[in-house]
């Protein structure tokens, strides 16, 4: 039986630091592929546009605007796509505003950065190649 193809994933933060953290952390035994990177709104919104990815990462302030505009953007015509919000700010309006705009789950950075491959899993698990993080929890905030 061949094992499924990774998780294309694309990572939308305007840090250099947790783009990379994220990068290895997923690509860490092979279940998920970043496919893309970006530091703003309209970078995010034609990258995810070219490059298709299964799941989105997003920060919720970038650099030029919001994630919550790039969420807006694209999840109405590419509802397949699994929408991650990383934040450090996590106010409960936030987390309303971005699940409402098709959000599947709404983090707090400095909390929960470990679980996003689980949650990528959770989502995709036609994947059969385990998520490996072996590194020890991090708290991340940018």
């Amino acid at each position: 039986m061949q094992a499924a193809a990774p998780v294309k994933v694309f990572i939308v933060d305007d840090a250099t630091a947790i783009r990379a953290s994220l990068t290895e952390m997923l690509e860490h035994g092979g279940r998920a592929n970043v496919v893309g990177e970006a530091e703003t709104p309209s970078e995010a919104i034609a990258g995810i546009h070219a490059t298709h990815p299964q799941v989105v990462i997003l920060d919720l302030h970038l650099k030029g605007g919001l994630g919550l505009d790039v969420l807006r953007a694209i999840h109405p015509a590419a509802p397949e796509i699994t929408f991650l919000v990383l934040t450090n700010h996590p106010a409960p309006q936030y987390r309303r505003m971005c699940i409402a705009a098709g959000a599947r789950h709404f983090l707090d950075k400095s909390l929960e950065f470990d679980r996003i491959p689980g949650l990528i899993t959770a989502a995709h698990p036609q994947n059969d190649a385990p998520v490996s993080n072996t590194a020890p929890p991090r708290s991340l905030s940018c």
